[in-house]
C-alpha cells in the first residue's frame, strides 16, 4: 500500500444517539421545572393559608430541584459540545460537575434547614393547621409526582437510556418528601395539642431526606470525577463487542473512564502474532467501530494490539 488507510467512519446512528440522549435530558429535565413551579406555587399559597413548616421545607426542596434542573439543562448542552483543541476528551465533565455541586448544596441546605427546625420545635399547637385541609396540597403534589415518574421510567426502560432512568428518580424522590409533609399535616389535625411539634418533626424528616439524597448524588458524581471504574456491566458490553471482530483472538485488559454523557475506553485485544502492521491496524479501527455501534455514549478508543499466544493466560 502507497498510502496511509483512511479511518473506518461512523455510522450516523451513533450520532444520532448521542443527540437523542440530549434531547432526551433536555426535554424531561424542562417538564420536570414546568411541573415543579406550579407544584412550588401552590405550596407556598399553602404556606401563607396555615404557616406549616413542613409545608415549607417541601417547597424549598422542589424550588432547589427547579433551580438545579436549569442548571443542569445548561450543563447537558455544554456537555455535548464536541472535542477541541483545549479539550481533547470532550467536554462531558460538565455533567458530574454540577451533579457533585447540588449534591453538596442539598447537604449543607438539608442540614441548616434541620437545625433550624430543631430549635424551632415545640409542644404546643399551631392553630393554623387545624380544621383545614392543608393535606391535600401535598397530596396534589404525590399523584402528579408519581404519573410524572411512572411515564418518564417507562420511556427510559423502552430507549434503554439510564440518563432517563435516573431523571425519573427525582420525581419519585420528590413524590416521598411531598408525602411526608401530607403525613405531618394529617397528623396534626388528628392530633390538636402536639400540632407544632408534628409540623415541625415532619419538616425534619424532609430535610434529613434532602441531606441524605445530597449525600448520594454527591458520592455518585464525585466517583466520575475521580475515575472509579463503572458498573461491570460496561466492560461487559464493551468486550462483547470487540469480540464481534472475526480477527480478534483474545480480549485482555480494559479501562473504561465514564462521566456524563462521554465514556473513553482503553483496550487490549490479541491477534496473530505474524499478521501485518497494516492488517493489526485495520483490526484496531474495526474495534473501535464495533465499540462505538454498541455504546454510542463512547467517545474515543484506544485500542492496543498485542501478540495472541495459546495458554499464555
Amino acid at each position: 500500500m502507497s498510502e496511509f488507510p483512511d479511518p473506518l467512519r461512523l455510522p450516523g446512528t451513533v450520532d444520532e444517539a448521542r443527540l437523542e440522549r440530549r434531547k432526551r435530558i433536555v426535554a424531561s429535565a424542562s417538564r420536570g421545572v414546568i411541573l415543579r413551579l406550579i407544584i412550588v406555587a401552590a405550596e407556598f399559597i399553602g404556606v401563607l393559608y396555615s404557616g406549616s413548616a413542613a409545608l415549607m421545607t417541601d417547597a424549598i426542596f422542589s424550588l432547589v430541584d427547579v433551580a438545579f434542573s436549569l442548571l443542569l439543562i445548561t450543563c447537558v448542552l455544554l456537555a455535548g459540545r464536541p472535542p477541541d483543541q483545549e479539550h481533547p476528551f470532550g467536554h462531558g465533565r460538565y455533567e458530574p460537575l454540577v451533579g457533585l455541586q447540588s449534591g453538596i448544596f442539598m447537604i449543607l441546605l438539608g442540614g441548616g434547614m434541620f437545625i433550624q427546625q430543631l430549635f424551632e420545635i415545640d409542644h404546643t399547637s399551631h392553630s393554623q393547621l387545624l380544621d383545614k385541609p392543608i393535606w391535600i396540597i401535598p397530596l396534589f403534589a404525590v399523584v402528579l409526582l408519581e404519573i410524572s415518574y411512572r411515564n418518564v421510567m417507562q420511556t427510559a426502560k423502552k430507549q434503554n437510556s439510564p440518563a432517563l432512568a435516573a431523571d425519573a428518580a427525582h420525581y419519585r424522590i420528590d413524590s416521598l418528601t411531598s408525602l411526608f409533609a401530607m403525613i405531618a399535616l394529617l397528623l396534626a389535625n388528628i392530633l390538636p395539642e402536639w400540632s407544632g411539634t408534628i409540623d415541625h418533626a415532619g419538616a425534619m424528616i424532609i430535610s434529613i431526606a434532602m441531606g441524605i439524597l445530597g449525600f448520594i448524588a454527591a458520592r455518585g458524581n464525585l466517583n466520575q470525577l475521580l475515575d472509579r471504574a463503572p458498573d461491570p456491566e460496561f466492560f461487559e458490553r464493551v468486550q462483547s463487542a470487540a469480540q464481534k471482530v472475526q480477527e480478534v483472538k483474545e480480549v485482555e485488559k480494559t479501562r473504561i473512564q465514564l462521566y456524563g454523557p462521554d465514556a473513553h475506553v482503553d483496550i487490549d485485544v490479541e491477534v496473530d502474532p505474524q499478521m501485518s502492521v497494516e492488517r493489526a491496524h485495520r483490526i484496531s479501527q474495526e474495534v473501535r467501530l464495533e465499540i462505538q455501534k454498541a455504546w454510542p455514549a463512547v467517545r474515543d478508543v484506544t485500542v492496543h494490539i498485542e501478540p495472541y499466544y495459546p495458554g499464555d493466560h
